[in-house]
Order: structure tokens, then sequence, then C-alpha cells
């Protein structure tokens, strides 16, 4: 006869805690003290316990997989907000299923999610940060424990978001405290929530400084985009300060003043966003603002268990706060 692992009423005896506390450590209940979490944990790995999955979806009707819907793209942003909830779900005792797209559209939202819910996930996370994700999100299922990221703030569905008008604000306030009259920007597309986020903030930036609002250059989120919109404001003498919604279009930018013979920061300054692991090292070394996608990514987690423990609640929201990383691509404008 084959001896039996440890069971989860021998981890609660090691720790001193009853059977539901090692339960809800092992869901990632936000409601257990620190202390206790800290005990369970130990227990579980000096016992060398490992959950049972299968036994548990049987009895919850659930399974210990979080869904993920997201848009097949390498770029920064959705990319860094993936990686970093499969990271806070492991940490949770969750594995991710993620569920990519080629496009945010309803049908293709729709069956992502009833794939997931096929296989009986504990939740779901959409990332959603363009126009045509909202009406599939309003289809869903109500009864289903949902959260989306970066989605948009006026429909009724539990929401997580960085700060993309606060963030905006930063970088350019940042520009107008470094003495210049006006800012320009470049932005995203203008289907992204993100991108009309950041354009609202640089607005209200410059209207609170009184300061002239020039017309925004749309662009999509890549460096070249950005490089022809640098072609064009690197030929107008009055440009002394850029804002450019995300790194890759400061790139283009920087590309673009430089060959026109345009010095950052003695000339123009440029600001970006996103704060993306090359920013350092761009010639110069670019100012911009950082998302804390770590904290979206474990409040997402948080309103998902919340939902798991408590049942479905629509009113669930939070945004999370950005940082302004300053580097050496803002100075004084020349004269």
């Amino acid at each position: 006869m084959t001896a039996r692992g440890p069971a989860m009423r021998d981890v609660a005896r090691l720790a001193g805690v009853s059977h539901q506390t090692v339960s809800r450590v092992l869901n990632g209940h936000p409601n257990v003290r620190e202390q206790t979490r800290i005990r369970v944990r130990a227990a579980i790995t000096e016992l060398g316990y490992r959950p049972n999955g299968a036994a548990r979806a049987l009895v919850t009707g659930r399974s210990q997989v979080m869904g993920v819907v997201a848009l097949n793209t390498t770029l920064y942003g959705p990319a860094s907000l993936l990686s970093a909830f499969e990271l806070a779900a492991a940490d949770a005792g969750f594995a991710v299923s993620v569920g990519s797209v080629r496009s945010l559209d309803r049908r293709s939202i729709v069956e992502a999610v009833e794939r997931h819910l096929a296989h009986r996930v504990a939740g779901i996370v959409v990332i959603a940060p363009v126009e045509s994700a909202g009406e599939a999100l309003e289809c869903l299922p109500t009864d289903v424990p949902l959260v989306t990221v970066d989605g948009d703030p006026g429909r009724p569905v539990p929401l997580v978001t960085v700060d993309q008008v606060e963030g905006a604000r930063l970088a350019t306030r940042h520009l107008l405290d470094a003495g210049h009259r006006t800012v320009w920007h470049v932005s995203g597309p203008g289907d992204w929530f993100d991108s009309a986020g950041r354009i609202e903030g640089w607005r209200a930036a410059l209207r609170s400084a009184g300061a002239e609002v020039p017309p925004v250059l749309q662009a999509d989120w890549s460096a070249a985009s950005g490089y022809r919109s640098g072609q064009m404001l690197a030929r107008m003498p009055g440009v002394t300060a850029v804002f450019t919604a995300n790194d890759h279009l400061a790139l283009g930018v920087l590309r673009a003043l430089h060959e026109h013979g345009r010095r950052v920061p003695q000339e123009v300054s440029v600001v970006g966003f996103d704060d993306v692991p090359e920013a350092a090292y761009f010639i110069p070394p670019l100012t911009t603002v950082r998302p804390d996608f770590d904290a979206v990514a474990e409040a997402s987690l948080a309103l998902l268990l919340t939902q798991i423990e408590s049942g479905t609640d629509r009113t669930l929201r939070q945004t999370v706060a950005p940082t302004l990383i300053t580097r050496e691509s803002v100075a004084p404008p020349p004269g």
C-alpha cells in the first residue's frame, strides 16, 4: 500500500490554525493576517504538501486556474501586464490560462471567455485597452468573477487601470516646470483608452498653466511612427518640448531630432511613457512615466478573489498611480 501524502488537515495541525484558514491562504484570500500566512506557508513547505487541484475543482466547481483574455501583441504595456498577472497568480496558488486573440472585438472576446468557462476557471481577466472591447464585456455572464484591465471606465464592469491622466499630467508639468512655454504631444492610436487618458492629462496640465495647447500629432505605438512625427516637429523652430504617449514613440522622435541637428535636451526636451527597460540607455537617457504593472496585477487578482469569496460585484474599481522617472532628456529651453 502506498503511503498517503500530507493532507490539508496536517498543514492546519502543524501551523496551529483551522482547516478553513489553510484554504484561505491557498486561495490567496486577502483577509488573513500576514503572520498567519507565513506560518501556514512554512508548514506547507515543511510537509511538502501539494493542493489537490482536481479534488478542489470537484468541491468548488472551479479549478485553481485563472483565465486571461489578451491581445496577441508584443507591445510593452499589455505584455508587461500579462507577465505581472501570471506571477501574482502563481504567488496565490493559481495557474494562468491565456486566451490570445488577434482582435479585441465582440466575437473574439466572447469565444475566448467561453473557452475559459468550459475549463471551469476560477475567474477571468480581460486586458481590454481598446474601444472595440467595450460592447463584448457587457455581453458576458454576470455571475462569473471578472476584472478588466485598462478598460473603459464608463462600462459597468470591475476595472483596474493605470491612472493615465495623472501620468500625462506629471510628464507635462515636469516640462512646464523646466521653463517651456508649451508642450507638443505625439499620441498613440485613437481607439486606445491609454491614448485618450494621456491626451486628457496633457491638455489639462497645459490649460491649468495657461499655456497654449498645440494640435495632437496622432501616431501608433511604434518608433517608426514617432520618427515620422519627429520629422515634422524637428522642422518647427518653436518646438522646445515634446511628450510622447510611449517610449518607442520617443525613440523615433529622438532619431528625427538628431538627424535635423536639434540637440536633446539643449534645444528640445523629450518625455516618454512606460519606462521600457531600454529607456535608461537611449541617447540621452529618457525621462519617462513608469506605470506600476505589478500593482495593477495584484489589484486585479485581489478583485477576482473578492468576487470568488463573496459573489460578483460589478462596482469594484481601482486606479493605480504611475511615477515620473527623471533622467537626462529634459532641460530648460534655449535662451
